[in-house]
């Protein structure tokens, strides 16, 4: 291949941006693409043959390495193979595929499911398929980048509101004329800060304004209500919902994303949405390891109180010494460390002292909003949590990081 001109402004912008990792890498201050080499052995993994505590994984009930898991991967294979034939509009669908459909109808209540590769072509494939120009998205500062990615790329006017002001929400949905589309599309649980949408006061909104609701819910089940059905569960609210969103990977271990909503919305995106039309099915391994999992999660609800138990002594904790943890109260729980320099010196204190966390700095979060984000896990016991918080505080103190008297 032919030298690029320096010049030229793609060449440029790649470069700028390389240089900027690499002087993290000569700083010593990149930690990233950490390789973890054994992750099946519960809260604990083998990270550079050293055995560290994992509060850094999205697998919230534990569910990594479940026999019954991996066994439901091999028979999959051997029955359909490792692979679809191609998309499931033009190469046909797999058993498999409506199994898993069905069963995640029947659990979020809606008549039905549809299932995509990954969770951010769930969004934005979605999104795409309800709205387009002329319309009107209304949403979060802090949402995910997959909802706001998908609102840019809809053609649909985005009107974003301060994280959590739902009287900027209001003024936003008041400003749109009353004769456009309106979609308000929400994080359930925050993906960076740990706190819950105020469901009830936006459903009053969406029905106040007429406008649809689309929530993600990638965090939100498996870890909020009573038997981790999520964020209309945590609230008493079932149905409220108009777009249901949630992924496959995270409490649920496998790969993927879907949208659960009535019978005649999923059959309007399934012959609209260009993420699911142009793309290849999902594999049936994938498929049925998904589908265990949601087994698992609603045959060993233990698991969600376990978690839940687990966010509880881990929240009580980092607050009673001092630490600023924002308004978190689920097991995504950050752990403000504001700059740069601190979040990377913190990381690796902790590190150095067997507790794998990693950091989120900008543009992932506002600039001086650096941060470590640890998550709580049902594989973690009470000594778990109580390791994880020593650690916190002994590296704190190492590095310099203002704790609350």
């Amino acid at each position: 291949m032919p030298p690029r001109n320096p010049n030229d402004p793609i060449t440029r912008r790649l470069q700028e941006h390389n240089a900027w990792v690499y002087s993290l890498k000569e700083s010593g201050r990149y930690i990233f693409h950490v390789l973890v080499d054994d992750q099946t052995q519960g809260a604990w993994v083998t990270v550079g043959g050293r055995r560290m505590l994992m509060m850094a994984t999205y697998s919230y009930l534990g569910l990594i390495g479940h026999p019954r898991l991996a066994k439901a991967a091999c028979e999959a294979a051997e029955r359909y193979g490792t692979g679809g034939h191609g998309s499931r509009t033009l190469s046909g669908t797999l058993p498999i595929h409506l199994e898993l459909e069905e069963a995640l109808a029947a659990f979020k209540g809606t008549e039905a499911a549809m299932v995509f590769p990954t969770g951010y072509v769930t969004n934005v494939s979605t999104i795409a398929s309800l709205v387009g120009r002329g319309d009107y998205i209304i949403s979060d500062k802090y949402n995910h980048a997959s909802l706001i990615d998908g609102a840019i790329m809809s053609g649909a006017k985005l009107l974003r509101y301060r994280h959590g002001d739902l009287d900027m929400l209001e003024r936003r949905l008041r400003s749109v004329p009353p004769e456009a589309g309106k979609l308000i599309i929400a994080d359930a649980v925050f993906s960076m800060d740990g706190d819950i949408l105020d469901l009830p006061r936006v459903v009053d909104l969406a029905r106040k304004y007429d406008a649809w609701l689309m929530v993600d819910e990638a965090h939100s089940v498996g870890v909020l209500g009573k038997t981790g059905r999520g964020i209309e569960e945590h609230f008493g609210m079932p149905g409220v919902i108009d777009i249901k969103m949630g992924t496959l990977s995270k409490a649920i271990p496998s790969m993927g994303g879907y949208i659960a909503a009535a019978q005649w919305i999923i059959h309007a995106i399934r012959h609209r949405a260009r993420g699911y039309i142009f793309t290849g099915a999902m594999s049936p391994v994938v498929a049925a390891v998904a589908l265990e999992g949601l087994r698992l999660l609603q045959e060993e609800t233990w698991r969600v109180e376990k978690l839940q138990a687990n966010t509880r002594r881990f929240l009580r904790g980092l607050r009673e010494r001092g630490f600023d943890i924002l308004r978190s109260e689920t097991p995504v729980v950050p752990i403000m460390a504001p700059g740069l320099d601190l979040a990377m010196r913190l990381t690796r204190a902790v590190m150095a002292r067997g507790l794998f966390i990693l950091p989120v700095t900008a543009p992932a979060v506002p600039e001086g909003q650096d941060r470590l984000r640890a998550t709580v896990t049902a594989a973690h016991d009470e000594k778990d949590v109580d390791y994880a918080l020593d650690a916190l505080t002994d590296a704190a103190r190492e590095v310099g990081l203002p704790l609350r008297a």
